[in-house]
């Protein structure tokens, strides 16, 4: 899209309001021009001079005429009130015009913005792949701010070239000689001018080149600020932008400094030009000089209230070259010829009745010739789950993709109950479809407008009913207002298992058709993948499910499981069927299980140095507690020191018991991948071990809510501190009976 083409598409609509800004620059022009070409004979009139007006100029005869009709003691009152009636009405259309085409401009920026915001919105996903996002902000703030700097330019160019060509007809009405002479002096005022004006376009684009740099660079670290602090590059970075920042200072200085420049010395020229005239004129009238002085100072005048109008010109010349660079940026931009968009279909899609057919499917990504995937062919039944599993770069979260048309096949098609996905109209299929994915993104709002974006009109009940379904009711309420809870930029207020739970009810209260569910769990922690696990469980029951997975663990339930390999399907089948296969897929699945040995022995030894810990801390504990039952001290401080160094010395106990909880949740998951032969001793050791873990816990408790009431002497109390401490103490005994029988079933 060209420059003219951009400024054509967005001032169409307003044809009313370029007319009403011109004619109101007209009328400004046209009396400040009546005003001017009064002033002179009304003074000369009012110091007592006559003026001849047979030798006037015709336009200076035509003014001046209806006043002659006045009696003269009320000639001069009536020509002084035209003046500064015509100063008046010049101002107001000034003024008037300043405000419509101030208006004309913020309605075509606004015009220009939605219109960048919605190709956004419309464009393939593939344009996003190539471009930076920093590039795109700079385009859509800083460039189409420049542009329309550069659209208000232009209107007041046309005022000005209005107003200044108003002035020349005066002029040549007044003597036409004198206006040719000066207009070769005020071009040569313009010719050397035009040298800054080219500079003003360079500096311009130097600017609009910096700022881009700076946006992108800002945008990166800002995004990875995570990774700047964990590295350590505060410093590194902030040298980089200081260097950015610096850069763009200096283009902006030199651009200013160019732009600034204009006015003087297109003072100085216009007054050596303005000179000239006057020497010329005595030359051209040297025989007349005399008489026609009114005419002369009147032409003088005009003359001189033309110079700072083409000063005007000149630094308004100059502000658009600079931002006329920012034009053709925003042209490009929002040119719909260079970037990719999908085709609409007609057909709404309203609910899959049979199945999905991924019709020998293959495809590369734009501009690259590399397949990655190459003749694949599965269906997808309604109401079942097809589990995509590989290697990375296989090619499974590619063919995801294609399912809610994010691409298209090179070859071969998509097809939805016997219907061509290119025939479904886009938004309608997107509605359809569930997409829960390895990276969740949560906008900065609050937990309920993200959980409800699939559906804004959902009730509060409804919000509830599908954060629960979630698992991430529980830890909502916790936060500081529940649902109205800001959960900060990409929801960084929350862990990724709760930033998951967020997204699945999101998609549980949008209540789709289709779900896709790609490494939904694999970037999560034990507890955080089996809460998420329980609520994808939830969410794919009775729907037409595509999972990804990297954890067999996650998708041995699925109807089907296809083996990609390479970009091809290499086995299709059920868990079990594909173990019998002895494929590609039983060996991941025994790398897998290979894996888990090393982590039951791992967490073997894991188990054996927590014991050790909390042997350690309840050895204090005891220790302090022997203190206070057969020697307290009398000091009082010394007695509260001691309790709460008892007091400290439980809770880390209980911390570690949080640990052993962990590890035994840890295990637990491996145990979600069947093993061959019976299991049934592993499951009565696990419960033996955990049933242990929960005895931990709940006589750790039993000992520091106790000591609590003591530490925090605003605590009441039924029991001495005596007793309390008594029965702290045997407990803690106890605790250190148990870790012997625990440390023996780690044995066994």
């Amino acid at each position: 899209m060209s420059t003219r083409k951009l400024i054509y598409r967005f001032a169409k609509p307003y044809p009313g309001w370029i007319i009403l800004t011109i004619v109101l620059g007209f009328s400004g022009a046209l009396f400040n021009g009546v005003s001017t070409a009064l002033i002179v004979p009304v003074i000369l009139r009012i110091v007592g001079q006559s003026v001849d007006l047979q030798n006037a100029p015709p336009l200076i005869q035509f003014i001046m005429t209806p006043f002659d009709s006045f009696p003269p003691n009320y000639r001069l009152g009536l020509m002084a009130g035209t003046i500064i009636l015509t100063i008046l009405l010049k101002n107001s259309a000034n003024y008037a015009s300043g405000l419509t085409s101030s208006t004309l401009t913020r309605r075509l920026t606004a015009d220009i913005r939605q219109a960048g915001v919605n190709l956004l919105l419309e464009v393939d996903i593939d344009y996003y792949s190539k471009m930076k996002v920093g590039d795109l902000i700079n385009r859509l703030g800083v460039e189409t701010g420049r542009t329309a700097s550069a659209l208000r330019n232009t209107t007041k160019l046309v005022i000005l070239g209005i107003t200044i060509l108003v002035f020349t007809a005066i002029l040549l009405s007044i003597s036409w000689k004198l206006t040719i002479a000066a207009t070769i002096l005020l071009s040569l005022v313009m010719l050397v001018n035009q040298y800054a004006i080219v500079r003003s376009k360079k500096f311009g684009k130097e600017l609009s080149k910096v700022s881009k740099g700076y946006s992108i660079a800002i945008l990166e670290i800002l995004n990875g600020i995570r990774l700047v602090k964990s590295t350590g590059n505060e410093n590194k970075e902030f040298n980089r932008i200081k260097g950015l920042i610096k850069s763009r200072e200096t283009a902006d200085f030199r651009s200013q400094a160019n732009s600034e420049i204009i006015a003087p010395v297109s003072e100085v020229l216009g007054i050596s030009a303005l000179l000239g005239i006057v020497f010329i004129s005595r030359v051209i009238f040297k025989d007349e000089i005399s008489s026609l002085s009114p005419v002369l100072l009147t032409y003088l005048l005009i003359l001189l209230r033309i110079l700072p109008l083409v000063s005007q010109l000149n630094t308004v010349r100059s502000n658009f070259a600079n931002t006329s660079s920012s034009i053709s940026i925003v042209a490009d931009f929002l040119d719909r010829e260079n970037k990719p968009f999908m085709g609409n279909g007609d057909i709404e899609f309203t609910k899959l009745q049979k199945g999905i057919h991924f019709n020998s499917i293959s495809f590369s990504y734009p501009n690259h010739d590399k397949l990655i995937l190459k003749d694949v062919d599965l269906y997808l039944p309604c109401g079942t789950t097809l589990a995509l599993v590989g290697g990375s770069g296989a090619g499974k979260s590619t063919l995801a993709d294609l399912l809610p048309r994010f691409y298209d096949p090179n070859s071969g098609n998509i097809v939805i109950d016997d219907t061509n996905l290119q025939e479904y109209n886009l938004p309608s299929l997107r509605k359809s479809m569930g997409i829960v994915s390895q990276d969740t993104f949560l906008f900065n709002d609050s937990v309920r407008n993200n959980i409800a974006y699939g559906k804004p009109i959902a009730s509060e009940e409804e919000v509830i009913s599908a954060a629960k379904r979630a698992n991430a009711y529980e830890f909502i309420t916790k936060l500081p207002q529940g649902l109205e809870t800001t959960i900060g930029d990409r929801g960084v207020m929350l862990s990724g298992g709760q930033r998951q739970r967020l997204a699945i009810a999101r998609a549980l209260l949008q209540n789709p058709d289709i779900l896709i569910l790609d490494e939904a769990t694999s970037a999560l922690d034990t507890v955080s993948e089996r809460l998420v696990q329980q609520a994808i469980d939830d969410l794919s029951k009775d729907r037409t499910t595509l999972v990804i997975a990297h954890r067999l663990s996650t998708v041995q339930k699925a109807d089907q499981i296809a083996v990609l390999e390479q970009g091809q399907v290499v086995e299709v089948g059920t868990h079990y069927e594909l173990l019998q296969k002895d494929g590609y897929y039983k060996r991941l699945y025994l790398m897998q299980f290979g894996e888990q040995e090393k982590t039951e022995s791992k967490n073997q030894q894991s188990l054996v140095r927590i014991s050790y810990e909390m042997r350690t801390r309840l050895n204090s504990l005891i220790g302090f507690l022997h203190l206070l039952l057969d020697n307290p001290p009398e000091n009082v401080k010394e007695n509260q020191e001691l309790l709460e160094d008892s007091y400290k010395a439980a809770l880390k106990t209980l911390n570690f018991v949080d640990v052993l909880e962990d590890i035994f949740s840890l295990q637990k998951n491996w145990q979600l991948v069947p093993t061959v032969g019976d299991n049934s001793s592993t499951e009565t050791q696990e419960n033996k071990l955990e049933t242990i873990s929960k005895d931990f816990r709940s006589k750790i408790e039993s000992i520091i809510e106790p000591l609590a009431s003591l530490v925090n002497e605003d605590i009441e109390t039924n029991q001495t501190q005596d007793e309390i401490i008594s029965q702290s103490y045997q407990s803690s005994l106890q605790l250190i009976s148990d870790l012997k029988q625990f440390e023996d079933g780690i044995k066994d």
